[in-house]
């Protein structure tokens, strides 16, 4: 199983038990168990995400529930738009019914803004990607949101990619010596053991913010930089100095990036434009259960 689907399974139960303890009292008061059908509703646009967690949801519950998906992940969704068919029992289904739209609504969102900003730079050729400014528990969740909306993953944690940012610098006595220490530590067996990977298949990238540093960083053998909090001017001035030492470096804008700057940061020439906000302030997608005619 991977980390994706042991994720899924691990909040769906965590949910699940933090929402029911030990019972539903309201429909367990209120409902004899009935065969029921309800449908989820969309009550905004965007793109939809999370599904195979609605699905999760509703089956935990109640193996019993049946549920069809009118949409796929990644989808397109309008207000009044049904996402999800719902055939099982009227206490299951409601008991199920918030967890599911919790998930189903937060993990839309991300892919709705994710597909805004996208859209944003679709005539640049240039990508937008996640960073670990996630949900804590939810990253690889998150992450698949984002790919459901048109964005691309950065690394998923501190272990797939070195990124050498400016503290990792200071620490080492410059941009050379960091870069130096990090070849060489993935050249060691200790490196090879810990993270199972050949030094050519671990990416490195530098965080620089001057014309020295970056020189730097290409003269010592980094091939992707990262552009933290530049100017429009500053960003264009660097991204043409990168490309004269090294046509071939890759480039990665951040730093407060929104729907209104991210298009001009595109122009740049950068070839990716890292947001935080599309993971830690994308607003929910609104969404609703109804039940209706029995099955």
């Amino acid at each position: 199983m991977d980390a994706y689907h042991r994720q899924m399974l691990d909040l769906v139960r965590a949910a699940l038990a933090e929402d029911i303890g030990p019972g539903d009292v309201t429909s367990m008061a209120c409902l004899e168990p009935e065969r029921a059908k309800a449908q989820i509703v969309a009550k905004s646009d965007g793109i939809v995400s999370g599904l195979d967690l609605v699905v999760l949801t509703f089956q935990m519950v109640d193996t019993a529930n049946k549920v069809s998906l009118a949409k796929k992940d990644g989808y397109r969704f309008a207000a009044g738009d049904t996402i999800v068919t719902i055939e099982g029992f009227n206490q299951t289904i409601l008991t199920a019914e918030r967890t599911a739209l919790n998930f189903l609504a937060h993990l839309s969102g991300i892919a709705s803004l994710t597909g805004k900003f996208v859209e944003q730079i679709k005539s640049a050729k240039c990508k937008v990607l996640d960073t670990r400014k996630t949900t804590p528990g939810y990253r690889h969740l998150e992450k698949q949101a984002v790919v459901h909306g048109g964005g691309t993953n950065h690394r998923i944690g501190l272990y797939d990619m070195v990124l050498i940012k400016d503290n990792h610098i200071v620490a080492a006595g410059g941009v050379n010596e960091a870069i130096r220490l990090a070849i060489d530590y993935l050249n060691t067996p200790e490196s090879r053991r810990q993270f199972g990977k050949w030094p050519d298949d671990i990416e490195i990238e530098v965080e620089v913010t001057t014309v020295q540093q970056l020189t730097d960083a290409i003269n010592a053998g980094a091939t992707r930089l990262l552009l933290d909090n530049q100017s429009l001017e500053s960003l264009t001035k660097l991204v043409a100095t990168a490309h004269a030492i090294n046509p071939e470096v890759k480039l990665e804008a951040s730093g407060n990036v929104t729907l209104d700057t991210v298009g001009e940061i595109a122009t740049t020439g950068v070839d990716f434009i890292s947001a935080g906000a599309i993971t830690h302030s994308a607003p929910a997608s609104d969404f609703s259960l109804r039940l209706t005619d029995k099955p």
